[in-house]
């Protein structure tokens, strides 16, 4: 596949992000190009969780980067909502439910721990309520005895990725919206009032240049040099065989890294952030034993009845982090040069990161200040 010698908009970086900000860039009229390496993608191994609620392991990972995450936190349950509208627009079905999300404790200490975490993000707009253990099992009598109590988030909820990004990439498609996939970019250069990206395709000019590539944005807005600290951590995740509908909730817990969900087809997921590591000369995103042996015993003691199945896959993939909220907006020193990573959880972000991302770029308001997720921050 050749690539165009000149076009409107270069987008670097394929996934959720990428695609959602052409998406809406190709239907404000304008010509794009997406530029995708197609290694290490977050989007591609996600396991399609709908976060809304503060996760617990972030708030034990990063405690100086809560006031991040609780600035950005309105944005999630729009950004269901934006999920929601993108099924909606591309008249797709890939499994999406809202059926809420419980974080689970298994003793009063940690129950403590999220009722204290409930009402700061009640303070802060989100729908979330404590359950005691009677209340929780009316609900979800699939958890074990050691389950004392739960926070339940309303607004959370999973989707299927594959279907939900292959149904993105189709409709993108459709729009006229050149996608180069396995393309490597080596260099970003301003010219004149726009950019000459070089790869290994060849050399495009464009008069506009967004980076969304999550963790790979940092290598690339330092050909322009600007400083963007995000960093790749690989993680671990599994699915096991289908089985009647069991899991009806997002599953989470307080002090444990955990995730289950069930799929429409009846597979369970199994992830919540245990880690992975990166292997060989192209740092391939790779398990690491103990963490297929700790993550699925964990999932047993959080639901008995998931020891009865057998696991078909595991796999490792790469999250984004940077410091708890999104990079957004115009890259500092450069004009018509814009970033769009999103905040912790990035996936359930994606579709409205781009959005605001497509705004900004056309200067439109975004709906929400973001200014503090300009990357002058970092310099």
């Amino acid at each position: 596949m050749s690539l165009p010698s000149d076009i409107d908009v270069v987008v670097i970086g394929g996934g959720i992000v990428g695609l959602s900000t052409a998406r809406a860039l190709s239907t404000d009229g304008r010509g794009v190009l997406v530029i995708d390496e197609g290694r290490n993608a977050g989007t591609n191994a996600n396991a399609g969780s709908l976060h809304v609620q503060m996760q617990s392991r972030f708030l034990r990972m990063y405690p100086d980067q809560i006031g991040n995450l609780e600035y950005s936190l309105p944005l999630y349950p729009r950004a269901v909502g934006a999920w929601q509208q993108l099924a909606r627009d591309l008249k797709a079905d890939f499994e999406l439910k809202i059926s809420g999300g419980l974080m689970v404790a298994e003793d009063a200490a940690q129950f403590a721990f999220l009722k204290e975490k409930a009402e700061r993000e009640r303070a802060l707009g989100l729908d979330v309520h404590m359950l005691e253990r009677n209340e929780l099992m009316a609900i979800a009598p699939y958890l074990g005895d050691a389950i004392y109590g739960a926070e339940l988030c309303v607004t959370e909820g999973k989707l299927n990725p594959l279907l939900a990004n292959s149904a993105l990439r189709r409709a993108v498609l459709a729009q006229g919206v050149v996608i180069a996939t396995e393309t490597i970019v080596s260099a970003l250069e301003q010219r004149d009032a726009g950019y000459l990206v070089s790869t290994s395709r060849g050399q495009v000019r464009c008069k506009t240049l967004v980076l969304a590539a999550g963790a790979g944005t940092g290598a690339l807005s330092a050909h322009l040099s600007v400083v963007i600290p995000t960093v790749a951590e690989p993680l671990h995740m599994n699915v096991t065989e289908a089985t009647s509908p069991l899991i009806l909730h997002l599953v989470q817990h307080a002090d444990r890294m955990i995730t289950l969900k069930q799929l429409g087809a009846g597979q369970v997921v199994i992830g919540g952030g245990w880690p992975a590591r990166f292997e060989g000369p192209q740092a391939f995103p790779t398990v690491e034993p103990d963490s297929l042996i700790g993550n699925l015993s964990l999932a047993q003691h959080v639901v008995p009845r998931l020891s009865r199945l057998r696991l078909i896959r595991t796999w490792a993939g790469v999250n984004t982090t940077c410091d708890g909220q999104c990079v957004l907006g115009a890259l500092p020193g450069h004009a018509n040069a814009f970033v769009a990573v999103p905040g912790d959880a990035g996936y359930t972000l994606g579709p409205l990161v781009g959005d605001m991302a497509a705004a900004i770029i056309a200067g439109r308001d975004p709906g929400f200040d973001v200014r503090p997720f300009s990357a002058s921050r970092f310099a």
